[in-house]
């Protein structure tokens, strides 16, 4: 199989296997008026199986999605058809909005407006906490 490259856009590599659709589902990449990409279960050295994704635009990508569902994604900027910067996604501190509290009890489950967020208390466990009610995710 054959993926042609991209000149202007995002790749997002080192996915674990399985991931991919998640990512872009919460990224939201089904919406964008762009090719984009979905590799899963690809050949890789280093994981055995990965999945990438390729965005063929330039677009403002919310890292803390992906520090959370894979820590160990990196996000390469494609200009002109090179690699012209390269992160590597780690745990956020605090999520704002990417998941929602479960506690039906919680403040953000009767006042809609409320953002849910979540702060790291464990990052060996990758372990959040609500701000409001103290539910671990």
């Amino acid at each position: 199989m054959n993926i042609d490259s991209i000149k202007n856009g995002i790749v997002i590599d080192h996915i674990t296997a399985g991931k991919g659709m998640e990512i872009h589902r919460l990224l939201g990449l089904g919406n964008l008026d762009c090719m984009v990409a979905l590799i899963t279960s690809a050949n890789s050295e280093k994981m055995g199986r990965k999945d990438i994704i390729k965005i063929d635009a330039p677009i403002e990508l919310d890292t803390d999605v992906l520090g959370y569902v894979d820590p160990g994604v990196t996000v390469s900027i494609i200009r002109d058809g090179e690699t012209v910067e390269k992160k590597k996604m780690t745990l956020p501190d605090e999520l704002e909005g990417v998941v929602r509290c479960r506690n039906p009890r919680c403040i953000t489950s009767t006042e809609q407006e409320l953002t849910h967020i979540f702060k790291l208390v464990n990052p060996a466990k990758r372990e959040y906490r609500c701000i409001y009610c103290e539910t671990k995710v």
